[in-house]
């Protein structure tokens, strides 16, 4: 008997060719979506695993300069002498590849290429004339070092691991470290590191890479919008599953008549959708593969910009993604099938084959349906008030979303219904009636519509007010002309000398990681100067900041350790021993840990050994070159310690607009699904549409007048539609920059509105409707007229 109903179950999809294509495109586009999302995030995850085995972040503690640079080699010696047990690691860039130099005689097991894989030797790193190691990826660029490079696979990617003397000979770094390893078994007596070498600062393992903690709110994002692209594209399904279902009604209840069990119907049908999840699934996740190729070069390009994390330009196959893309294949279609399975249960033995039991089963579960809405929406009230952290963030935005879209079927007809009854003719009164009749069969496409370009607003809003504050940012943060980076103490007196006759003004940068609060903190040394004072706005401040803070008795902090610590102006936190008074809180957007500025004085009387790192001078811009030039003659500074002001801002710029390459990508794939779902749905009512077309074509009404009318109607649903994603857009925007990226990164952006951004997207989205609605209205205007008169002669 099994055989015989399966024959009868799939002969529906024989017949309708087009509806199955639906199921499987939705299901694969959706899946696709999903799963290049998840590829991208896990080869990104892979490489931040691969980096951390390769220095032992997360495992190891690490002694480095309280100020970044890089210390003696003297201090390693006397620290090894003392009792410590440390490794040294020299580290620095070259050709786009990440030079990192071990000591492989003294590191902890784990730290570089393994010689137990076979790949790495002892003589190797030994090698006189040198040796790199690297992903064969990264082994492209390291041929103008003219030293052998071993490919190793478990090298992170952007890196190359070599000898430390190699390394320093190529980084130009003789007789310096940039960290040493702190081994964990350590003798039992050793002299304290204040007495050795207290310009160096102990800090702890995480317990797990930092980069990887640091970019989990950036993949978070990306599996949020990734979720809500297999949501529209789920949509799709359940529609084509619904339809499919009530059309299915008479088999259904012949097959019951002539004695199939309900169990076993139920379980042949759930096999068959099973086996349309798997191939979907399987077409969805190579589609998948194709998006995440495209999308990783600006993913990889955004996290080395923003995070200084690497992550390998290559794709590969990892089960973590693709199992997880076929597995959400299969369980979107059991949630998609789900409320037809339970209909099937409930239906009766002998229930009627019922064309509008859709729209009926629809009005029946309007109230239910209000109900769930409203009880979203006032969760996302809620929320808005008491969210606190990416979970309640992410809560918000789910519950906002989905009550939103169950809200829209039931908003759009209550219009319809006012429509209907404000018609002054019958043809509108018609018209209006036949819309509103026809709303549950679109419902699902409108809602994912509504989602997608809800989506557009919130993103495009997030991203536009994010410019808008990032471009200020710049100007406020980058005000001298030129930039210098002196190699030593020697080389910053020479460029005090040089150029002090020769600009107007020069301000050091001194900088020092310290504890506020209990917070990780670059503190910087401030100058007095006009640029403080007339560049830089503050969130929050007390009364003249910037002179009780040049006085040396205030401090100004960035945003997030305000949040973080759970400061206020008007606080005291201490500095070095000292007490000071917070004075304001600027905007710090980019940076994941806390910042402060104090005085000159202030900060040299508290850190005598810290030396300036940076010199920013003030200067006519059209003389930067020559400048440059000069001083590149005169001292022993190169042209290449020197960064123009311009060309940091296009730099940074240019980071910011790949940033969000991805998130827009997916908000078009994801507008582009929308479109296709109001496409099938359409194409899938048409031929339902007839029995309704066909009196008002007896009636006198042409062919021609039924398609241009059905091409307003989705217009029309499209148009209201929209109306309604506008403010639910900007809903998402505020959560994004109010509650989402305050827990995200610590800071919190202000809100624009961009009208002509909004308008733009609302003709795309107009477009994207009327596109979908042309085929099936040209299909409806084309119908032969002995097709609309068989609709007499059948029994309704």
């Amino acid at each position: 008997m099994t055989r015989p109903v399966l024959l009868a179950l799939l002969s529906h999809w024989w017949r309708n060719p087009l509806q199955l294509f639906t199921l499987l495109a939705g299901l694969a586009l959706a899946t696709a979506l999903w799963s290049g999302v998840q590829a991208v995030n896990a080869e990104a995850r892979a490489s931040y695993d691969a980096a951390a085995a390769t220095l032992g972040e997360g495992q190891y503690d690490r002694l480095q300069r309280r100020d970044g640079q890089p210390m003696a080699q003297a201090t390693y010696v006397q620290l090894r002498r003392a009792g410590w047990l440390v490794s040294p690691v020299v580290q620095g860039r070259l050709n786009r590849v990440r030079i990192v130099g071990i000591e492989p005689l003294t590191a902890p097991g784990g730290i570089g290429p393994d010689p137990a894989s076979g790949t790495a030797e002892l003589d190797d790193f030994l090698d006189a004339d040198g040796v790199l190691f690297a992903a064969e990826e990264t082994a492209e660029n390291l041929q103008d070092f003219d030293l052998r490079v071993i490919i190793d696979a478990d090298t992170a990617p952007g890196t190359a691991i070599t000898d430390i003397g190699v390394a320093q000979r190529l980084l130009q770094k003789t007789g310096q470290i940039d960290a040493l390893i702190v081994l964990p078994d350590q003798p039992i007596t050793q002299v304290p590191l204040a007495e050795i070498a207290p310009q160096l600062i102990r800090q702890p393992a995480q317990g797990g890479t930092d980069i990887g903690k640091l970019t989990d709110s950036f993949h978070l994002n990306l599996t949020a919008f990734g979720m809500l692209s297999f949501a529209v594209g789920i949509f799709i399904v359940n529609g084509a599953i619904g339809l499919a279902f009530e059309q299915r009604r008479p088999v259904l209840r012949s097959l019951r008549a002539l004695g199939v069990p309900l169990g076993r119907l139920i379980a042949l049908m759930v096999a068959e959708l099973m086996c349309f999840a798997l191939l979907a699934g399987g077409i969805g996740v190579a589609l998948g593969y194709v998006i995440a190729a495209i999308l990783l070069p600006d993913v990889a390009a955004t996290l080395r910009g923003l995070y200084g994390a690497d992550v390998s330009g290559t794709l590969q196959l990892r089960p973590v993604w693709w199992l997880s893309g076929l597995g959400i294949a299969v369980g979107g279609t059991a949630l998609a099938a789900s409320g037809a399975l339970v209909n099937l249960a409930k239906m009766p033995l002998l229930a009627a084959a019922q064309p509008r039991a859709m729209a009926m089963a629809a009005g029946r579960r309007a109230r239910l349906q209000g109900y769930v809405a409203m009880g979203l929406l006032t969760v996302s009230v809620a929320l808005m008030f008491t969210a606190k952290g990416l979970i309640g963030g992410f809560a918000l935005l789910a519950t906002l979303l989905i009550g939103a879209a169950l809200a829209l079927p039931l908003i759009l007809d209550l219009v319809l219904a006012q429509s209907s009854r404000m018609a002054k003719s019958i043809t509108a009164e018609w018209f209006w009636s036949d819309t509103r009749q026809q709303l549950p069969g679109l419902s699902l496409a409108l809602m994912a519509l509504l989602l997608a370009m809800a989506a557009n607003v919130g993103v495009s809003t997030m991203v536009s007010s994010f410019r808008l504050t990032f471009v200020d940012f710049l100007d406020q943060r980058l005000s001298s002309d030129l930039y210098v980076r002196p190699e030593n103490s020697e080389q910053a007196d020479e460029l005090v000398a040089f150029a002090g006759p020769r600009v107007d003004a020069i301000i050091p940068r001194k900088r020092v990681e310290i504890q506020i609060a209990g917070q990780p903190t670059d503190l910087y040394a401030v100058r007095d100067h006009s640029s403080y004072r007339d560049g830089w706005t503050f969130l929050e401040q007390s009364e003249n900041p910037w002179d009780t803070t040049f006085a040396g008795e205030t401090i100004l902090i960035n945003e997030q350790l305000l949040r973080r610590a759970g400061l206020g102006i008007g606080d005291a936190v201490a500095v070095g021993g000292v007490s000071f008074t917070v004075a304001g809180a600027f905007g710090d957007y980019g940076n994941p840990i806390g910042q402060a500025l104090i005085g000159e004085a202030v900060f040299t009387r508290l850190y005598p050994d810290i030396s300036p790192d940076n010199f920013g001078l003030y200067l006519d811009p059209d003389t930067v070159d020559d400048f440059v030039a000069d001083m590149a003659a005169q001292t022993s500074l190169s042209a290449g310690q020197t960064i123009n002001q311009a060309n940091i801002k296009a730099f940074s710029l240019g980071v910011f607009e790949r940033t969000f390459t991805v998130t827009t990508a997916l908000n078009i794939l994801t507008l582009a699904v929308a479109g296709f779902a109001i496409l099938m749905s359409l194409l899938t009512l048409a031929t339902m549409r007839i029995p309704q077309l066909a009196p008002a074509w007896a009636m006198g009404m042409t062919r021609r007048r039924i398609g241009q009318l059905e091409l307003l109607r989705a217009i029309i649903l499209a148009v209201l539609t929209a109306v309604i994603a506008l403010p639910l857009g900007l809903i998402l925007a505020w959560t994004l920059l109010a509650i989402v990226n305050v827990a995200a990164f610590g800071w919190k952006l202000p809100l624009y509105f961009f009208p002509a951004d909004y308008a733009r997207l609302g003709v795309f989205s107009l477009l994207a409707a009327a596109l979908a609605a042309l085929w099936p209205a040209q299909r409806l205007a084309r119908t032969p007229p002995a097709e609309l008169l068989k609709v007499f002669s059948n029994e309704r």
